[in-house]
C-alpha cells in the first residue's frame, strides 16, 4: 500500500504541538516510512528510537522534536494507517458516485482485502495485536482502530436493506469487521496464489453481503 499521503503527514504532524512546515511534513514522512518497515520486519522490540532516529537521517533530538516517545510515533503510525485507509475508502466513493450502494460496498471490501493481504500491512498488524494483549496504550490503539474501522463499515452497509434498523446495522459491522480482520490469519498471498485469492474474495463478498443484508 502507499506510505503516508499528504493529508495524512498532515494529521500526524497536528498531533503534536508544532508548527506545520513543508519540511516538517516531509520530514514525518520519512520518519514514518522508517517506522513502519521496521515495525514490519523487526516487530516493536527492533522500533527504537535511536534506530529510526539514524535510519531516517536524523539525531535522535530531532526525532524527538516530532515525536518524544515510542509510543508517540506507534500512535502517529497506527493513526496515519487508518487516515490512508479513510482516503481510499473516500475516493472508492467519489468514483463510484451514482453506482448502487452495493457495488461500492463491496469495491471497498476488495480494498480491505488487499490491505490485508500485503506482507507489511500484515506483519503491522500482527505486531499491534500481540502488542495488545501485553501494554495498555497498544490495547487503546488497537480499539481506537477498530472503532474506526467499525464506524466505516456502519456507513457503507447501513440503509442497504432498510428493514435492517441502526443497531442491527452495527452489530453487522462489528462482523463484517471481524471476518475482515480474520482473514490475516490465513496469510493469503494474491500474487503468488492468485487463483486461491480469487476464490476468498468470491466467497468473501457472498458472506459479507449475505451479513450486510439478510434480515
Amino acid at each position: 500500500m502507499a506510505l503516508a499521503s499528504d493529508n495524512s503527514n498532515g494529521n500526524a504532524l497536528r498531533n503534536k504541538a508544532s508548527t506545520t512546515t513543508e519540511k516538517g511534513l516531509g520530514r514525518v514522512h520519512d520518519i514514518l516510512q522508517v517506522a513502519r518497515r521496521l515495525l514490519a520486519s523487526e516487530g516493536y522490540a527492533g522500533l527504537s528510537m535511536r534506530r529510526v532516529a539514524q535510519e531516517a537521517g536524523m539525531s535522535l533530538s530531532n526525532l524527538q522534536h516530532y515525536y518524544g516517545s515510542k509510543e508517540q510515533l506507534l500512535e502517529a503510525l497506527l493513526l496515519t494507517t487508518m487516515d490512508e485507509f479513510q482516503a481510499k475508502m473516500d475516493r472508492i466513493a467519489v468514483a463510484m458516485a451514482g453506482r448502487p450502494q452495493v457495488e461500492r460496498f463491496l469495491s471497498t471490501v476488495d480494498m480491505f482485502l488487499d490491505e490485508i493481504t500485503d506482507p507489511t500491512m500484515h506483519a503491522i498488524f500482527f505486531e499491534i495485536w500481540a502488542l495488545a494483549s501485553r501494554h495498555p496504550f497498544a490495547s487503546s490503539l488497537m480499539g481506537k482502530m477498530i472503532g474506526r474501522e467499525r464506524k466505516a463499515v456502519y456507513g457503507l452497509v447501513h440503509g442497504l436493506n432498510p428493514a435492517i434498523d441502526e443497531a442491527q446495522c452495527m452489530e453487522r459491522a462489528v462482523l463484517i469487521v471481524a471476518q475482515i480482520q480474520g482473514l490475516m490469519l490465513f496469510r493469503l498471498d494474491r500474487h503468488a496464489r492468485p487463483e486461491q485469492y480469487a476464490a476468498v474474495r468470491a466467497s468473501l463478498h457472498k458472506v459479507l453481503l449475505s451479513l450486510a443484508t439478510v434480515p
